[in-house]
């Protein structure tokens, strides 16, 4: 069974986030990393924060579409605080 990931990447230009989901990791931060993804072009390089697999891609849509959300963005800036905070 392939997995559907969802990802969050943070530029280590400005600590920004970026949401999303592929089957295929690695190529799509190489993507975002080469300048292929148009709206993280200006932010490279890219480094993996956080991901979660998910059978389908429509669990996987429903996650990303909460992490895109104002709940999300908190949790996902929690996240970060914590996991720099050592």
């Amino acid at each position: 069974m392939t997995m559907v990931f969802v990802y969050v990447i943070r530029s280590q230009k400005d600590e920004r986030f970026y949401v999303g989901m592929t089957k295929d990791l690695e190529n799509r931060l190489n993507e975002h990393n080469s300048g292929k993804t148009k709206s993280t072009k200006g932010y490279m390089p890219w480094i993996l924060f956080f991901t979660e697999s998910f059978p389908s891609w429509e669990e996987a849509r429903k996650r990303e579409k909460y992490l895109k959300s104002g709940f999300g963005k908190t949790w996902i800036r929690e996240k970060w605080s914590r996991s720099s905070a050592g």
